[in-house]
């Protein structure tokens, strides 16, 4: 089973890239919350993200060891805009995902087949084992489509919190 976990709040800071952002102290406790409500197994192989918001996100979700892992990030997003209509440019993201939804941004559809191949490679390297990664809701709203064989879930994506998880179990892919 994958457990896709978003990070905690960031410090949006406009002008600053969303990839550079940090955990706001004051989503801690969510943070720690979900930490204590056993909704993560114990027994797992963890990974996350090398966005600072994810990484300090799994530094307070478990002690254990922790695989940072590049093809994990975010979607590229080169661009310090702050945009007031975030979650419109997103849906025009997953509407038309092979093109560029906003300057700076990469094709969803890039997101997606780096972070399908990654986990895939990582399903396939740790076969039978609960794997939780620690990551973003763009990204994890494409893998959890990939991976189940659904469409984009853009209501779920819509509410998702920070943190929050997405279970999946992964459709085996056919020799």
């Amino acid at each position: 089973m994958l457990h896709l976990v978003r990070h905690g709040r960031p410090v949006a800071e406009p002008g600053l890239l969303p990839s550079a952002w940090e955990l706001d102290p004051v989503g801690f406790d969510d943070i720690w919350a979900l930490r204590e409500s056993r909704r993560l197994p114990e027994a797992a192989r963890w990974f996350c993200s090398p966005e600072p918001k994810a990484v300090a996100t799994a530094q307070l979700l478990t002690e254990g060891p922790v695989g940072i892992v590049e093809g994990l990030a975010e979607q590229v997003r080169d661009t310090g805009d702050w945009l007031a209509d975030f979650e419109a440019v997103v849906r025009r993201a997953f509407a038309d995902p092979d093109r560029s939804a906003y300057p700076g941004w990469e094709p969803l559809a890039v997101t997606r087949d780096r972070v399908v191949t990654t986990v895939r490679l990582l399903l396939a390297d740790h076969p039978g084992e609960d794997l939780v990664l620690i990551g973003h809701g763009t990204a994890w709203t494409v893998l959890a489509a990939a991976l189940s064989g659904q469409e984009p879930d853009l209501d779920r994506w819509a509410v998702l919190g920070m943190p929050d998880v997405i279970e999946v179990e992964p459709v085996v892919e056919s020799p």
